[in-house]
């Protein structure tokens, strides 16, 4: 015999008032997405729907500033317009945010990160961020820069023109190793490699996250090299250290080797995933990122 309606309908309801429920008890966390170079909130419909499918009812923030073109501002300006826009989020959340940061987003995290003392980051995701820097021919390269390859394009990101560019101010030249450190206003700040004097308070704002997720590939085919996105990057023979051997981390400058040994540094590598699907690839969510999202 047919169900009754109230019986089919009560079938429905209670599964979806139990999802409800579980969310407002769970209270899972707001999740903020930062996106990358030439990218909008746009791109990230799909990224939302596996948050919102696993974890539902959770607020999911894409921030929509500096796209496109914009991105290209400097990447201090870009920290302080997204800094505005997520600390009223962070303010609203009693118990924490997490931060998905994706490509040149994931270094824009980190500046926020370490300048925003009463940050309430849980889990900062960075999804294939050129972390380490970033030295390769892309398309990304020829398209901004069409009279340039990368081994002579030092002449121009080390000056202060250059250094308006978002790209310039983690473009890390193995080879002209001085000029990074003592041109680059951003990256070389941030990881300590030229003397800072906020290092310390840096460091201490930085390690308030409760988990680092370094999310890359070695299909990525944008990252250069791609273990970049795991704080591995070349020596001046372009041979790759990894992030262990790395000076940044031996020395522990912003907490990398702290957070290692609290056993809150998460490495995650997937191939098989080009540098424009990482944000849509359904299988990089779940191995990745969703355990990270309570």
């Amino acid at each position: 015999y047919p169900q009754p309606l109230q019986l089919r309908v009560s079938a429905l309801l209670y599964p979806l008032l139990g999802a409800c429920f579980w969310a407002s008890v769970a209270g899972y966390k707001p999740v903020i997405i930062v996106h990358g170079l030439f990218d909008s909130s746009e791109d990230f419909k799909n990224l939302k729907m596996f948050i919102n499918q696993s974890h539902p009812g959770t607020n999911v923030t894409v921030i929509d500033l500096f796209d496109r073109s914009a991105s290209l501002e400097p990447m201090w300006k870009q920290v302080e317009g997204f800094k505005a826009a997520i600390y009223p989020i962070m303010q609203n959340a009693a118990d924490g945010v997490h931060f998905i940061c994706y490509s040149q987003g994931g270094l824009v995290c980190r500046g926020i990160l370490s300048t925003l003392s009463e940050h309430n980051v849980n889990s900062f995701i960075s999804l294939s961020s050129p972390q380490a820097g970033q030295y390769g021919d892309t398309d990304y390269l020829k398209y901004l820069f069409p009279q340039f390859v990368k081994s002579n394009l030092y002449h121009l990101c080390y000056t202060g023109v250059g250094q308006r560019i978002s790209i310039c101010n983690y473009w890390n030249d193995p080879h002209h190793r001085d000029l990074y450190v003592n041109s680059s206003d951003y990256l070389a700040l941030l990881n300590s490699e030229r003397a800072n004097p906020n290092a310390t308070e840096w460091k201490k704002n930085f390690l308030k996250i409760k988990k680092l997720v370094l999310i890359g590939g070695p299909d990525d085919g944008v990252i250069t090299p791609w273990q970049s996105s795991q704080f591995g990057f070349y020596d001046n023979n372009e041979t790759v250290i990894e992030m262990q051997e790395q000076d940044l981390f031996l020395r522990d400058v912003f907490g990398l080797k702290t957070l290692a040994a609290r056993g809150d540094l998460i490495i995650c590598s997937v191939p098989g995933v080009q540098h424009v699907f990482w944000h849509s690839n359904e299988t990089v969510f779940h191995t990745c990122m969703e355990k990270w999202l309570e």
